[in-house]
């Protein structure tokens, strides 16, 4: 099914931060105005086709009614199976020292913190993303905008049953450390080198219990001050740093707990 941008400026910002955009739709009774003519403008400079319709075609693809005379459809993301994952993952080990990182999303919903997280995976050098295919944010424009074009450079699957994928992942050599506020330990004192799925849990439940109970350990972040936890995104970047920190220079010796 098709996505659909609505309104002059969100087409503009999606043109502007190369949302993959297949073509813009033009009512035929747009008023030419500045915002107008700049949307144009970038289609044109991005090679975008835009095509004139009738406004009542406008009226019935829109879902929240605010197109103001111009949507974008842009193309379908490209997602990949979990095999294109794993063998990411053993490229990156096997040029890296052993060190792999694989994010997985326990139902995040806000596909803006979908974005903003694999900003950061791709900046860590994580070799994909893995999210549920139900009840869970997707790939949308918003998610474009949040990762700064990020998206477009990381591998993203969708799969049926996290804790299933979890199981393929350790039979291929990795351990599933959980974020979670019930860890005992901080993740100062876990041991995440090596090849690390890292479970990150939904905006507002955390992990659900079958994915809590299918890692190998868990870890938190230590808080000082009086705000009860970090966003997700917040939390998903300290956590894949100190997985990097951890595999990029020597670290004591201990068992993963």
């Amino acid at each position: 099914m098709a996505d659909y941008i609505e309104g002059k400026r969100p087409i503009i910002e999606a043109l502007r931060t190369n949302v993959p955009v297949k073509r813009v739709l033009l009512a035929d009774n747009a008023k030419r105005d500045p915002l107008i003519e700049d949307v144009l403008r970038k289609a044109r400079r991005f090679d975008v086709p835009v095509e004139t319709v009738p406004r009542k075609r406008l009226d019935d693809l829109s879902e929240r009614g605010s197109h103001q005379g111009v949507m974008a459809e842009t193309i379908p993301f490209g997602y990949v199976n979990v095999t294109a994952i794993l063998q990411a993952a053993e490229r990156s080990a096997a040029e890296n020292g052993g060190r792999a990182l694989v994010v997985m999303l326990d139902h995040i919903t806000d596909a803006g913190n979908l974005g903003a997280i694999a900003r950061s995976a791709e900046s860590v050098g994580a070799s994909g993303i893995v999210i549920p295919n139900k009840r869970a944010a997707r790939v949308t424009a918003a998610t474009y905008k949040s990762s700064a074009g990020a998206i477009s450079h990381l591998p993203v699957t969708q799969v049926a049953n996290l804790v299933q994928s979890m199981e393929r992942f350790k039979e291929n050599g990795f351990w599933i450390a959980g974020a979670s506020e019930h860890a005992e330990g901080s993740i100062w004192e876990s041991n995440l080198q090596g090849k690390i799925v890292l479970v990150m849990g939904n905006e507002a439940e955390g992990l659900s219990r079958l994915v809590q109970d299918g890692c190998d350990f868990l870890v938190k972040l230590p808080q000082m001050g009086e705000v009860s936890s970090l966003n997700v995104a917040q939390a998903s970047t300290a956590c894949m740093y100190e997985w990097l920190r951890q595999n990029e220079v020597p670290a004591a010796s201990g068992r993963r707990n």
